[in-house]
């Protein structure tokens, strides 16, 4: 399956919900008038863009149809696709330019956070990248087992310590690891309790300390991963870990099973932090690299 495919895809339900509903609407108006606004706000709402960011889309609509001259709600569909288009963009790839350059991963449990982990590893070595899990989760014997499933489905190397261990001294030995090894990427699993226990915080420091300790120059990306099933609930997290740690993107999860992906438009709304990659299904190569264009073209594809 091609790329837009897969991602299109993805993003039926949301579509369905957003641009289904937007072109039913369509349907029952002959002109753009504040009735029209009203409604496509409450579609965007519906589909979990959020009240702010749906009120400040059809803010920025009304200049530009009014720029425009347009009068025809048709010719609405593209404007607010190169919109959401806009909203997005950013620096969406990953930097990993140095030797070893470090991934933290965060985020609750049952986000799919040792699956993403996994799909991220089996992804890099496919691109010729030499990769180290850290199993700095060490909260839950599972999580071990679990990373330790994956690493091995992958092909890649994973450092580990006892259920219980300093999750800090497991991200210390696989930096000492990567640099023995000459790995070119170390993926950071971290514990998944609840985004506002303090002492998860306080852990996501000391291991933040490790890292800029042994690996000063390094590039790191710290990850949050969030699922999109959860709607706004997923954006009051992406708030309260940015409130605690510095994010340097968002991997969102299990697109392909909800209709409230317009969260992913909330979030970079609202967080200004970059989507670097999205779940579209269950396959290891479901995790996509996230592309404005592509998703925005995806989202408001006419259906065949």
């Amino acid at each position: 399956m091609g790329f837009f495919k897969k991602i299109a895809e993805g993003l039926k339900k949301t579509r369905d919900t957003i641009v289904g509903s937007f072109d039913q609407m369509v349907k029952s108006f002959t002109k753009i008038d504040e009735e029209f606004f009203e409604e496509l706000e409450e579609i965007l709402i519906m589909g979990d863009v959020g009240a702010t960011t749906s009120q400040h889309i059809c803010e920025e609509l009304r200049k530009r149809v009014k720029k425009a001259g347009i009068t025809d709600p048709n010719a609405i569909r593209d404007m607010l696709a190169d919109l959401v288009a806009e909203m997005l963009s950013g620096s969406e790839g990953l930097k990993l330019d140095t030797k070893p350059s470090i991934i933290l991963v965060i985020g609750v449990n049952g986000v799919g956070k040792t699956t993403t982990i996994g799909k991220l590893a089996t992804n890099l070595k496919s691109n010729g990248k030499k990769v180290i899990l850290a199993a700095a989760d060490t909260f839950r014997a599972a999580a071990i087992d679990q990373l330790q499933i994956w690493a091995d489905r992958a092909g890649v190397d994973i450092v580990k310590h006892e259920e219980g261990s300093d999750p800090a001294a497991v991200v210390y030995d696989s930096l000492e690891a990567a640099k023995a090894r000459h790995a070119d990427v170390v993926i950071c699993d971290t514990a998944g309790r609840l985004h506002n226990k303090k002492h998860l915080m306080d852990e996501l420091s000391k291991i933040n300390r490790v890292i800029k300790r042994e690996c000063p120059d390094a590039d790191l990306e710290v990850l949050l991963v969030l699922d999109a099933t959860t709607g706004q609930n997923a954006v009051s997290q992406a708030r309260e870990f940015k409130n605690a740690a510095d994010i340097t993107g968002i991997v969102l999860t299990k697109l392909d099973g909800t209709a409230k992906g317009g969260i992913i438009i909330a979030i970079r709304e609202d967080l200004n932090v970059s989507v670097k990659y999205i779940g579209v299904g269950e396959q290891i190569d479901d995790l996509q690299p996230f592309d404005a264009q592509e998703f925005s073209k995806a989202l408001f594809a006419k259906e065949e």
